[in-house]
């Protein structure tokens, strides 16, 4: 029983390390989306001063063309969403509920989708689905799939990108389920449809709003799909297209609130409608015991599900593959590459320009997740081991990141970049960061984007130590402690090794996604010796003879790395890995 003076020195150390957690996450955070907020909000009158205004984003809303693209935007992610639960929650269910063949097989290649960055998987669908691609080859037609229904074209690459992450939510949220409640209706005389409909589906309604959250959240703000599509009637692009007026115009800030408006407003319209209250389960029984096994026609046809749509899911990967196998200019109108090669790899890292962006990705996100790791154990720590007032407000502040748009947060660091100490202040003469910039003439925002990456990924690393946490006593650092060791050495040498497998994988996740990330790098990288990997590939794309080509080769070393980070999570978190995609 530790002393009344220990007892208060250490919650006095917890208080401090939360004020210190919270003061990272205001400044680096809330501080940029406030400033990009100020931009919309504040007009400099004639006699110099300032005042609060609603007329930029009414100027805004009154423009027929951003009125569509608010639209457009909106029915877009609302669409990606609702296919992607229309994918994942067939096979959630068979996964939970019965045995069929080459179920571990689909289980390891559900993650698959999660390998490829949308934006590259649209490169493969161009080369597929293109008026010349390969499916109008082989069917002898002359579609225009991406020319004519672009939108369709980043809800499907998207939808096929992003199902997984329901299908995790779900099926965790499945595993959690007592079986004794279903065995209950069905001695009751409760048909299979009708306890999957009142039963089943209202209990794990939370867990799928989790990852159906992320999925709208992501496909509302995608910037990558369909700037490769060249679908510019969606608000992202326009915020895109507009950020070299962010010195002199408050218009790019005022599409920037309208886009965090409708993500914040949809996400808690939709909790408030669609979420539902968590049920908590007395029993913990394994569902494994209550699966049936289907066997024979019904095997097959559970089997053939799972297959149609990991084979519907790889099409952007096999035609990232084959782009970047194909010599350049020999894929065109014929259903395979008429030349192959491997020169495009030894480009994509030989390549001054490709080498060079790896080369800066794997130093931003190497820096980004050493900075996540700190501060998202330290964050985790206070969470579950404290009884602190102020950790659950910790808690939703560091899964902050996931509710807030990408292109929100990087284009608050934008702003930031104009203020001090960045940039010049008034008069002017140069802050003390004023060689941290984005734009400018001579713009250096490695500092920025790092910080950035770390912040965005931070709620990896702390839903992973939670999660580690929380399967470990407490009473094993108290033990170490009561017998003379200090806290940080009780959990260095103690609960450190107890849950390295958990930080393991948050910092794969983290690492994998910084080294990938899009809208950062998209909208913050201006130099071509600054451009991290996906910038690059942007880049690449844009360049006739060799570049799409390039580029293809480019995001399968970026799907090789993924591919490496993400089974190695999924080995190390198993179904906890859906609680990783929770905002």
């Amino acid at each position: 029983m530790p002393s009344p003076g220990r007892k208060l020195g250490q919650i006095l150390s917890a208080y401090s390390l939360w004020s210190v957690l919270m003061a990272f996450l205001v400044v680096l955070l809330v501080y940029p989306i406030f400033l990009t907020v100020q931009g919309a909000l504040i007009e400099r009158r004639a006699d110099g001063s300032i005042g609060f205004t609603l007329r930029h984003i009414a100027l805004a809303l009154s423009d027929p063309s951003i009125r569509e693209c608010i639209v457009n935007s909106v029915v877009m992610a609302a669409t990606t969403t609702t296919l992607c639960i229309l994918l994942a929650m067939p096979l959630a269910l068979l996964s939970a509920k019965f045995v069929y063949p080459l179920k571990p097989v689909f289980n390891a290649l559900i993650l698959v989708p999660l390998i490829l960055p949308p934006f590259v998987g649209a490169i493969g669908m161009q080369a597929l689905l293109g008026r010349e691609g390969a499916i109008n080859a082989l069917l002898g037609t002359q579609w225009d799939l991406l020319g004519t229904s672009k939108f369709w074209g980043c809800v499907i690459v998207d939808a096929l990108h992003l199902y997984p992450i329901i299908y995790l939510n779900a099926t965790a949220a499945l595993a959690n389920l007592d079986p004794a409640l279903e065995e209950a209706a069905d001695n009751l005389g409760c048909g299979p449809w009708r306890r999957l409909l009142t039963i089943t589906l209202p209990l794990i309604r939370p867990g799928v709003f989790a990852g159906a959250t992320i999925v709208f959240i992501w496909s509302l703000t995608e910037l990558g799909t369909p700037v490769i599509f060249d679908y510019t009637r969606v608000m992202p692009v326009q915020i895109f297209t507009k950020l070299k007026e962010v010195e002199s115009s408050p218009e790019p800030y005022a599409l920037v609130i309208i886009m965090l408006v409708l993500a914040v407003g949809l996400y808690v319209i939709g909790k408030y409608l669609l979420a539902g209250r968590a049920y908590a389960m007395y029993s913990k029984a394994s569902r494994a015991a209550t699966e049936r096994k289907l066997t024979g026609v019904a095997g097959w046809a559970a089997t053939g599900a799972f297959l149609l749509v990991t084979c519907a899911a790889l099409l952007p990967h096999i035609g990232v593959v084959l782009t970047a196998m194909a010599a350049p200019g020999s894929w065109y109108q014929s259903v395979l590459p008429r030349s192959f090669t491997g020169n495009n790899f030894v480009q994509a890292l030989s390549h001054p320009d490709a080498f060079g962006s790896i080369v800066n990705s794997l130093k931003l996100a190497l820096v980004a997740v050493s900075i996540a790791v700190v501060f998202g154990l330290l964050a985790a720590y206070v969470i579950v081991r404290t009884k602190i007032k102020g950790r659950h407000a910790l808690d939703a502040m560091c899964m902050l990141p996931l509710a807030v748009p990408g292109i929100v947060v990087a284009f608050g660091y934008v702003a930031m970049s104009l203020q001090w100490p960045f940039g010049k202040n008034a008069a002017g003469e140069n802050n003390p960061l004023h060689f941290v910039s984005v734009v400018g003439n001579d713009p250096s925002p490695m500092l920025l984007i790092v910080i950035a990456y770390a912040v965005r990924r931070m709620p990896y690393i702390v839903r992973s130590a939670v999660a580690g946490l929380e399967q470990t006593s407490g009473e094993l650092e108290e033990a170490a402690m009561n017998l003379g060791a200090t806290r940080f050495y009780a959990v260095r040498k103690v609960i450190l090794p107890l849950i390295s497998a958990n930080i393991i994988a948050g910092c794969l996740l983290a690492f994998s996604f910084a080294m990938l990330a899009v809208s950062e790098p998209l909208l913050m990288a201006q130099q071509q010796d600054d451009l991290p990997i996906t910038k690059a590939i942007f880049n690449f794309m844009g360049r006739l003879g060799d570049g799409p080509y390039i580029a293809a080769a480019m995001g399968v070393w970026g799907m090789a790395l993924l591919t490496v980070t993400l089974v190695g999570a999924s080995v190390l978190l198993g179904k906890k890995l859906g609680s990783i995609f929770r905002a």
